[in-house]
């Protein structure tokens, strides 16, 4: 395809396309003459990768340049690719493994005491360890004396959640599109996921409370 169709399929404008070409984002197309160049699928899943990196997971060019690059090197490896696309350092670069902050090492590791509870085998250098570490102890600060026990219901809610996350992925072949996928689903579904626990809670206290419940300004009980 010529760049103007690549530009109306992918969304991406024609001077888009151009920077993140000379910027080595996209690969160069296969050349038909001097000024002119044709471009194929590839380019298209590619281009929707960087659009998902820089517009949804909101990198700069230079840091989506870095993981489309390690991407290309690790494209057999799913487990890999998931990982560098959303985020989760996965060892084989120069990162410090989380570490829990002076208050919470007076309690353990309370997030490895956790995993281990759940069976889950996670690198040492997923951020998520040290947020677990923090809230906990946030909470016994304002004299909530919860451990790590008390988030087992909530870890196997995330299982759960895992799972179709991960169901969604199972039928894509291509690494490209395999990993626009999962920046798209981890990064566009979580206010939804925060959203749903909103109204949830709120559909479970009127079941709970709802005959006590006041009726809101406007509806016909409050009329009455």
């Amino acid at each position: 395809m010529r760049i103007s169709e690549l530009s109306r399929r992918s969304g991406v404008a024609n001077a888009t396309i151009k920077y993140y070409l000379r910027e080595g984002l996209l690969p160069p197309g296969r050349a038909t003459a001097a000024t002119q160049a044709e471009y194929d699928d590839t380019h298209l899943r590619r281009l929707r990768l960087i659009r998902a990196l820089i517009g949804v997971r909101g990198l700069s060019v230079a840091a989506a340049k870095q993981v489309l690059d390690a991407v290309s090197e690790d494209q057999a490896d799913t487990h890999q690719v998931l990982g560098l696309v959303v985020g989760i350092p996965t060892g084989n670069g120069t990162p410090e493994p989380a570490r829990p902050d002076d208050g919470a090492e007076e309690h353990g590791s309370e997030a490895d005491a956790l995993l281990t509870a759940m069976g889950w085998e996670v690198s040492e250098y997923n951020p998520s360890r040290h947020v677990i570490d923090e809230t906990l102890q946030a909470l016994r600060s304002l004299g909530l004396e919860h451990d790590w026990h008390f988030l087992l219901p909530y870890a196997e809610l995330a299982r759960r959640t895992a799972r179709l996350d991960l169901d969604e992925l199972e039928s894509l072949k291509d690494p490209l599109e395999m990993a626009e996928r999962a920046v798209l689903l981890t990064f566009l579904l979580e206010p939804a996921l925060m959203a749903l626990r909103r109204l949830a809670q709120e559909a479970e206290s009127m079941v709970r409370h709802g005959e006590t419940a006041s009726p809101l300004p406007g509806s016909s009980d409050a009329a009455q």
